[in-house]
């Protein structure tokens, strides 16, 4: 069945075990924590937060009991529940076991939907136990996503927590794989021009993924004596006995097939939610023309994509799997399934409100793709059509298709308790909820996964660096090349019990058979600034940075990384002996900052101490251009003490005065300034000045000098929780970024994989 992992194709990420135990385990062991969402500050905030001030909402709900939604996270919050009787394709390992997987999910549901959640490991098998356990826990949350829990007790469990509990529950080994696997179904259909009435439908795995995806089928249309279900023992047909329980024999039909192979003569459609190897190349030729094939079974499909078109080029071919097209990913429906049916506060999750996801996920396939979307995809734009047919993870518009349609649907079928009148604000608010950063991040990896690049990692001995390069590689992203001996890169790697696998290598500069070529380059551009031959063959020989730099200004690799060893100034400084500025950019230091929610660009953070007005105007339009890479259409805010001549002061007038070099430039931006932080930032200060250019708030923002730019985001880390990336090096010829000193491997990781995507470029 499908799994939650970020969608690729070909170059499929791998980690070690050893990578898997420190993420998480360093910093705060585990994935969650409680972070609160009021100001606890003072006394006063205390006295609001609890004793005296709590009695008021208390008093209000035990009155209206739906102002829980109003008062409480409860509106917002979901419970993943599990007894670890069937954890991934693990097995039964038991309630402690799964909290990882738990921990997982509860991450998932506040990435892609902001929706929080808690994971409760309950340490029971009987499912009524389980069932008085977690029916009790209904005021706590606005849902139960059960996870993990073996078929049949899964059945049993979720039908009995429906009916006794007042919010959605929903098992998402059964519907979420099910929903997903409808959409690309609905789509592979409408491309081979078939008829939902006249498909016929071979599942195998009478599991709980097989026996949800049937019943979605059947609700959508599928006649039911056109889906045959087979298991271990071969079809469900109507009289068999043998191995047979409720859930199944709802399902049997009248059949005189008794074997898979039998079942899938002539048959439209495969579904496997079973075990490797299950569909042969025989059964697949078998099957009628343009035949369907979605092998779900993970981490390996019933049959490949490639065994399937060995023998049959004119099929649709879907998978479980991050490296080949059409993946079936739950991590598309349960957090977008859940968040429309929280905003409407829904009592259940019926079959019309999975049915409307389905077909919403379907319709998102067929429209034309984003251009964030498309960049992760190397510059060849994905269309609908049949290595297309369903949409990938990071599709931000995942965000309003799925819950608008769901809460559609549970307003139709009369399970909302909180109706939406304007559909369109609502629309409006989900967008507003995305985080374009993570976003930013994975369609940056997603890119880099699809055109890989040679990356240089220059202080190739640390051990540090050398698990970045490991992960570099492992996740698909391109070739590491180590600079240091080998015999000390080697010996650091085993001391760390780190494997060196293929697409790794490590350059020895002073051995290396290239860097009379890269001396002599550097002699060319050094001679008139008091270097001699032996100055640069030195500098190519024993400096690391000098040496990566001319690598990649030769053209033997695409990007490099460096700064763990060196601060930033003198890696850059390092740098700059080799590569040029752009023609026609400035090179500036641009940090992304998020901080709830929101991503903001600030410049210059890296490069130019005291700038000018003219020197501030070209920052800004750097950064701007920068913007646009990052996929933001950028709105730029000229910072300054001051905000539009109040109050007046010396050091706002270079602010002023970039602000007409930018209106004489006729740049193709929104802009404004001289402004304070907060009038940039907060949208009801910026309606104190109507004629403030900006429509929105600020996302560029470009700081007077170096040293406000680089205080405020390193406070905003250290005191505001902010998340910052950088300082990445734009305006470069050649792409190199530089992470911070004693940077940790995944942040060097991030790094790299921006100078592979040439974010300055």
């Amino acid at each position: 069945m499908a799994t939650d992992k970020t969608s690729g194709r070909r170059n499929r990420p791998t980690i070690t075990d050893q990578e898997a135990l420190a993420f998480h385990q360093l910093g705060k062991p585990g994935k969650l924590e409680i972070v609160p969402t009021k100001p606890m500050a003072t006394q006063r905030d205390l006295s609001l937060a609890y004793s005296p001030g709590v009695a008021v909402p208390v008093l209000a709900i035990a009155e209206e009991p739906n102002r829980a939604f109003d008062y409480t996270t409860r509106g917002n919050m979901v419970a993943v529940i599990t007894n670890g009787t069937a954890i991934l394709g693990l097995g039964n390992l038991g309630a402690l076991a799964s909290k990882p997987v738990m921990e997982g999910k509860s991450v998932l549901f506040k990435r892609f939907a902001d929706v929080d959640s808690i994971d409760l490991e309950v340490d029971t098998e009987d499912a009524d136990r389980f069932i008085e356990a977690v029916r009790y826990l209904g005021p706590s949350f606005g849902g139960i996503n059960l996870e993990d829990i073996k078929a049949p007790e899964c059945f049993i469990i979720e039908q009995r927590l429906q009916e006794l509990m007042d919010i959605p529950v929903f098992h998402d080994d059964q519907h979420g794989t099910a929903i997903i696997a409808a959409a690309g179904l609905i789509n592979a259909m409408d491309i081979t021009g078939r008829d939902i009435k006249t498909t016929k439908l071979v599942v195998n795995g009478a599991g709980a993924a097989g026996i949800a995806c049937v019943e979605l089928l059947k609700a959508m249309g599928f006649n039911p004596e056109n889906v045959t279900l087979c298991d271990t023992k071969g079809t469900i047909w109507r009289g068999r006995t043998e191995g047979m329980n409720q859930w199944k024999s709802g399902h049997a039909v009248t059949t005189d097939a008794r074997t898979l192979a039998e079942a899938v003569k002539g048959a439209d459609v495969f579904f496997g939610l079973s075990v490797k190897g299950a569909l042969t190349r025989e059964m697949v030729m078998s099957m009628a023309a343009q035949p369907i094939i979605f092998a779900m079974a993970n981490p390996d499909p019933e049959i490949t994509p490639e065994e399937v078109h060995a023998v049959r080029t004119d099929a649709i071919v879907a998978t479980g799997r991050s490296d080949y097209p059409n993946q079936v990913n739950n991590v598309l429906g349960f957090p977008f399934l859940f968040r429309g049916a929280l905003d409407v506060r829904a009592t259940k999750i019926n079959m019309e409100m999975k049915v409307a996801a389905a077909e919403a996920l379907a319709a998102l396939a067929r429209e034309d793709v984003p251009d964030d979307v498309a960049a992760a995809y190397g510059g060849g734009r994905p269309k609908y059509g049949p290595e297309y047919i369903i949409p990938v993870p990071f599709d931000p518009r995942l965000m309003y298709a799925v819950p608008t349609a769901v809460a559609q649907a549970a307003m139709d079928t009369g399970v909302a308790r909180r109706p939406i009148v304007d559909m369109a604000g609502y629309k409006a608010q989900l967008t507003a909820r995305l985080n374009p950063v993570a976003g930013v991040l994975a369609r940056i990896f997603e890119r880099a996964r699809r055109s890989p690049r040679r990356v240089v990692f220059a202080e190739g001995e640390e051990e540090q660096v050398i698990r970045a390069a490991q992960s570099f590689v492992n996740q698909g992203l391109g070739t590491a090349i180590l600079v240091g001996r080998e015999d000390r890169v080697r010996a650091t790697a085993q001391a760390a019990g780190i494997e060196l696998k293929d697409g790794i290598e490590i350059a020895n500069a002073r051995l290396s058979t290239r860097n009379a070529d890269y001396a002599s380059q550097l002699y060319e551009r050094l001679q008139r600034e008091g270097y001699l031959f032996r100055d640069c063959q030195r500098l190519v020989n024993q400096d690391r940075n000098v040496f990566g730099a001319a690598m990649v200004e030769a053209g033997d690799a695409d990007g490099m990384v460096t700064g763990v060893t060196r601060n930033y100034s003198s890696a850059l400084e390092d740098v700059r002996r080799v590569i040029d500025v752009k023609p026609g950019h400035r090179l500036i230091g641009v940090s992304i900052v998020l901080s709830r929610g929101r991503t903001v660009l600030v410049a210059d953070t890296a490069i130019t101490e005291m700038p000018s007005a003219e020197d501030l105007a070209e920052i800004a339009i750097e950064a701007a251009h920068a913007a646009r890479r990052l996929g933001t259409e950028p709105r730029v805010a000229l910072l300054a003490f001051s905000t539009f001549g109040q109050p007046k002061g010396e050091r706002s007038e270079k602010v002023i005065e970039a602000v007409r070099i930018l209106d004489s430039r006729r740049v193709d931006f929104e802009y404004d300034g001289e402004m304070a932080a907060d009038v940039a930032l907060n949208p009801d200060l910026m309606t104190a000045y109507p004629f403030c250019r900006l429509t929105g708030p600020a996302n560029v923002l470009v700081m007077p000098a170096f040293h406000s730019a680089s205080i405020s985001t390193k406070m905003m880390q250290e005191l505001g929780g902010a998340t910052v990336i950088g300082p990445l090096l734009v305006g470069l010829d050649k792409p190199v970024q530089i992470v911070p000193l004693g940077a940790k491997d995944s942040d060097i990781v991030n790094m790299a994989a921006l100078a592979a995507y040439n974010i300055g470029g």
